[in-house]
């Protein structure tokens, strides 16, 4: 039953993926409307996050980024669609990396690399990177978190390597990142580290976009361990369709910063990235949903666990 379901969705998906991406955005400016005023999708969690991110902004404002938030969103989902059959041509033409031969001169130097993102502007397109280098000596791999739901995480890891780029589960990360150092293959690292940890992985907290945040810390911890340089994703919206990926170098030592220090120049980045045009950061998501004095009353000082019912 998965198996046909998983073949029905793909059909369907490939089918739509077919249209121009001007009738995909016809289509996206009609989704826009029922989305926002009727379904409402996750308009109460979008207002509070917005909200307490940008006290300083009047109601007004805070309505304005929320509604170009929503007309972004659905552009970002017929993107994806599109990612599904969209030409390298089109997609050299449409996303462009500058950095990319700073990232070659650190291969020069034996070195490997990883790169940190955001869920901001069209990250799915970010799977294009390897189009900019030799597939065969370089391996671009991106972690994610396997989904429950088998027929859409095939389908994701399906649309995801449209370009070559692998697809490595979260749990598996520094046993791939081995195997390939000892294959003598170069590689980039793609972490999206904005989403919310788990309770029994909080490790660090820091004030980001107004919010006192327990933060992810696994790809500082893999980058200090593998010494990996790293850079930052620092993505521009230029026109519909149309984006800059600057690869920013962030540190290329990291084994020489302090414990959460690499962490914090992510969270810095980022939020100067949200902060110039904060339309294009996936507000969507519940990303306070939890707090420290929550923590703390799960925080078991004798065992030094979490409580994690």
């Amino acid at each position: 039953m998965e198996s046909l379901l998983y073949y029905l969705i793909f059909a369907f998906w490939f089918v739509v993926s077919l249209l121009p991406l001007r009738v995909l955005y016809f289509f996206s400016d009609l989704l826009y409307f029922p989305l926002y005023y009727c379904i409402r999708y996750r308009r109460k969690v979008v207002r509070r996050n917005l909200v307490d991110s940008f006290p300083e902004k009047s109601l007004e404002e805070i309505v304005r980024i929320e509604k170009k938030f929503y007309s972004y969103f659905c552009d970002y989902l017929m993107e994806t669609i599109k990612l599904f059959t969209i030409s390298e041509k089109q997609m050299r033409k449409r996303m462009r990396f500058e950095g990319v031969e700073d990232v070659k001169a650190a291969f020069e130097e034996g070195r490997s690399c990883c790169v940190y993102l955001g869920h901001y502007c069209n990250w799915e397109w970010i799977t294009s990177l390897p189009l900019h280098f030799d597939k065969e000596e370089v391996v671009l791999g991106q972690i994610y978190h396997v989904l429950e739901n088998k027929t859409f995480n095939d389908l994701f890891v399906r649309v995801r390597s449209r370009f070559q780029a692998v697809n490595i589960p979260m749990a598996e990360t520094l046993r791939k990142i081995i195997s390939y150092r000892r294959e003598g293959k170069k590689m980039i690292i793609g972490f999206i580290s904005d989403q919310t940890p788990f309770w029994n992985n909080i490790h660090y907290w820091t004030n980001f976009l107004n919010h006192d945040t327990p933060v992810l810390t696994g790809a500082e911890r893999i980058a200090r361990q593998v010494d990996f340089v790293v850079y930052y994703a620092d993505i521009v919206r230029v026109k519909r369709g149309y984006y800059v990926c600057r690869l920013k170098k962030v540190a290329h030592d990291p084994r020489r910063l302090e414990e959460f220090q690499l962490t914090e120049l992510y969270f810095r980045e980022l939020e100067r990235t949200i902060q110039k045009a904060p339309q294009y950061w996936l507000w969507t998501h519940n990303r306070w949903k939890r707090t420290r004095e929550e923590f703390n009353r799960r925080y078991d000082e004798e065992s030094k666990r979490v409580r994690l019912d």
